[in-house]
């Protein structure tokens, strides 16, 4: 039997994130599990192997795509804080939440375990697909974190391995 998809923990997210952002990030362990279906929704990437199987979903609320786009992009405060008050994405902060996304994918491969890669990026408030939304809250190896970024704000972050 191969080896599974790996699970990242709290530590390897803060120092992923605190190295793409140039920024302090800090987690929350045991924060609430992300779900796209409430408030302003989620930005949802779906992770795929090389069998076309759903590997694993990241999950990052309004807030934390923002704050972390925002920094990525070196966008001003103000301006990740007025997208995360009007609940949505404008174009820029998404391409570069869609970006972190896209690196964060090299958190689900190690040696042995099947390759993945970041298949499609969901925008908050767009509904998912049945095959994708059936893995939001089902019981499976899961890292939920609140994820504050230095200078920005806090948003949440829920990483779910199928």
């Amino acid at each position: 039997m191969s080896a599974q998809t790996p699970l990242a923990g709290a530590v390897e997210v803060r120092d992923l994130l605190e190295s793409l952002v140039g920024r302090e990030v800090d987690v929350l362990t045991g924060a609430k599990s992300q779900d796209p279906a409430k408030g302003d929704g989620c930005l949802v990437g779906v992770y795929l192997d090389d069998t076309q199987q759903i590997a694993a979903l990241v999950l990052l609320d309004v807030a934390a795509a923002a704050y972390l786009g925002g920094a990525l992009g070196l966008v001003p405060v103000k301006m990740a804080q007025q997208a995360v008050n009007h609940g949505g994405l404008p174009a820029g902060l998404l391409e570069n939440a869609s970006e972190i996304l896209n690196v964060l994918g090299s958190l689900l491969n190690a040696e042995g375990a099947p390759h993945v890669r970041l298949d499609v990026v969901y925008e908050p408030g767009h509904p998912l697909p049945a095959d994708v939304a059936r893995h939001v809250p089902a019981f499976m190896r899961r890292c939920d974190l609140e994820v504050d970024v230095a200078g920005y704000g806090r948003g949440g972050f829920s990483l779910v391995v199928v």
